[in-house]
């Protein structure tokens, strides 16, 4: 009988093997730090770009909080341009005012009721004066509660007195409120429009 020793060829296909097997096992790490590469590049430009954008969006933020700042304070600019505005406005249609009492006082007046004393409360006015009846102080209140400027009057005191000429007088203490809407148009340009309607 033939006796074959076949243990070199058994090491020889072992060690082929072995190879084989170090081979596959490289070529397995190498795909495997391929695709942990290529899985981490994606993830890592992934990452950059959303940081990117929330870079973007934070800059934008700041950019649109400043100018959220800037129109408060126009805001602001603006409504104090507006109380200018509107103190300018009550200056120019106070202006002639006090002119436009006077000569509404002077066309109210009745005969016998003479004036110490014409004072202005903002929108009200007091008078005070001297009239020589009653008549003539119901006479004033009438022709004051029709004027075109003024409203509402208000007797508040009056009293008889002897003057020194021995003649009974009568002073009188009277507020009437100013009509601000017409106060400061010409009572002349009411009157054409009232008769026109």
């Amino acid at each position: 009988m033939i006796k074959v020793n076949l243990l070199p060829h058994r090491q020889i296909k072992r060690a082929e093997r072995q190879r084989e097997f170090g081979l596959m096992a490289s070529l397995v790490a190498i795909a495997a730090a391929a695709v942990l590469f290529v899985s981490w590049s994606y993830i890592h430009n992934r990452i950059q770009a959303q940081q990117s954008r929330n870079q973007r969006l934070q800059d934008e933020m700041v950019r649109l909080d400043k100018e959220i700042a800037v129109i408060g304070t126009l805001k602001q600019q603006i409504q104090h341009v507006l109380e200018r505005k509107q103190i300018v406005e009550g200056l120019q249609s106070d202006r002639n005012q006090a002119v436009l009492i006077l000569d509404e006082l002077a066309r109210q007046l009745p005969e016998g009721v003479f004036l110490k004393s014409v004072k202005q409360m903002q929108d009200e006015i007091e008078l005070r004066g001297v009239a020589d009846t009653n008549a003539r102080v119901a006479t004033l209140v009438h022709n004051l509660s029709d004027s075109l400027i003024m409203h509402s009057p208000n007797l508040v005191e009056i009293k008889a007195n002897t003057n020194a000429l021995g003649n009974k007088e009568y002073e009188f203490v009277l507020r009437v409120s100013l009509k601000r809407e017409t106060a400061a148009e010409d009572p002349a340009k009411q009157k054409s429009a009232a008769t026109k309607g």
